[in-house]
């Protein structure tokens, strides 16, 4: 999936003392590294500063012996446009989800339109407009993929190819619209899945007007790529049919920060059991009627590793590299190569965690000093998380 264009991002930054580095790769979690060099706007290498060239740096930030993590990733947001949304009547969300960590969004479907059109030549323009709005204009810096269509009854190969070909690569939960039916949904997401557009399905009880229950049944028969909100948007299914879906097919298994917590860690430990952890990731689910959850994604990674017994450095592979890897993104991994963004972290002033990661564990959300997204520095110090114990800072290269 292509990344959302915005102006060239050139020169050399150099993030030097780096005290704790998170790769986001389930395989290899925390790598022996403190100095990351990036180049125009990419991961040029990573590794020990004695062993890197960094003299040619334009832009050096000093994370004062901090953590340096990939950006997060929200696998299941609903946009509309630009930084508003009027689900909340709320301007700035994707704003304030950056001073949480978040650097890259997924649309689930840009379901909160006002007067969302249904019918197909109507779905396929928003969706197009949709796409290429988020793909010019990213809020913040955010890198916001969006454009996902909810599928309606009557559609054909051949809208999928048109959509396909206008750069659409997303649907929107499938049973939000008129296709709620196991077959029907299983013809779409073939179709979509030929022309390279990747699906998600929505899991779980009714949540908004026109949306119903989709069962595992039905989950199952769609085969989408993503099974959306297994822990329920926001009412899950039963638990044998969380399992039955973790067990009975291969794809992504999405937890979100609004739906059940006793399935979300339910789905995770099974995923577990299955040796499968690499399939699970996370996304928030919002805006929502809950509200907008900026510190969602981080939440999530905190109740994930304290409440489900899993290491710190874990949890963040699930809102990182996991994500990544099942949405085919260039980000979510510190690797040369992908994407240049970050978020740099300490743990919380006054938490009883002895480190960062033994801080998550206990619960504690971190403290947020700087996010950067390609190569570039977008916030500092978060307006929204706990304070840092130390900061990184941006300075003077030599």
């Amino acid at each position: 999936m292509a990344a959302p264009a915005q102006a060239p991002t050139s020169g050399t930054l150099v993030i030097r003392n780096v005290g704790l580095m998170l790769s986001g790769d389930l395989a290899n979690p925390i790598l022996d590294a403190d100095c990351i060099v990036c180049v125009d706007g990419r991961i040029h290498a990573v590794g020990r500063e004695r062993d890197l060239d960094t003299d040619r740096a334009d832009r050096v930030v000093d994370a004062h012996g901090t953590t340096v993590a990939p950006g997060l990733i929200d696998s299941h947001v609903h946009p509309v446009l630009g930084d508003w949304t009027p689900r909340q009547s709320q301007f700035n969300w994707i704003d304030s989800f950056l001073n949480g960590g978040v650097t890259t969004m997924v649309s689930a479907g840009e379901v909160h339109t006002p007067g969302r059109p249904k019918d197909i030549p109507g779905l396929k323009a928003m969706a197009i407009f949709a796409q290429r709005s988020f793909l010019n204009a990213r809020p913040a810096g955010v890198k916001v993929h969006a454009g996902a269509p909810v599928i309606e009854q009557g559609m054909t190969e051949q809208d999928f190819k048109d959509l396909a070909d206008a750069g659409v690569k997303l649907l929107g939960e499938v049973g939000l619209g008129g296709v709620k039916q196991g077959e029907e949904a299983r013809q779409m997401v073939a179709w979509a899945r030929k022309y390279g557009i990747q699906s998600t399905i929505h899991t779980g009880g009714p949540s908004i007007p026109g949306s119903g229950l989709i069962d595992a049944d039905v989950v199952l028969e769609a085969d989408a790529d993503i099974i959306g909100h297994i822990n329920g948007g926001h009412t899950a299914l039963p638990q044998d049919q969380v399992r039955c879906l973790c067990e009975s097919c291969s794809r992504g298994i999405e937890i979100v920060h609004n739906g059940n917590e006793k399935m979300a860690l339910f789905a995770m430990r099974t995923a577990f059991e299955l040796g499968a952890p690499e399939r699970v990731i996370l996304g928030t689910d919002s805006p929502a009627g809950s509200g907008v959850q900026p510190l969602g994604i981080l939440r999530m990674v905190a109740m994930l590793s304290s409440l489900g017994d899993v290491p710190a450095e874990t949890a963040f592979c699930f809102a990182t590299g996991n994500t990544a890897r099942m949405r085919e993104l260039d980000c979510g991994l510190i690797e040369p190569g992908r994407a240049a963004d970050f978020v740099i972290m300490d743990r919380a002033q006054h938490t009883a965690g002895k480190d960062i990661l033994d801080s998550v564990r206990l619960g504690d959300l971190p403290g947020i000093s700087m996010t950067i997204i390609d190569g570039v520095v977008r916030t500092g110090r978060s307006r929204n998380t706990p304070p840092a114990e130390r900061l990184a800072e941006l300075v003077a290269p030599g």
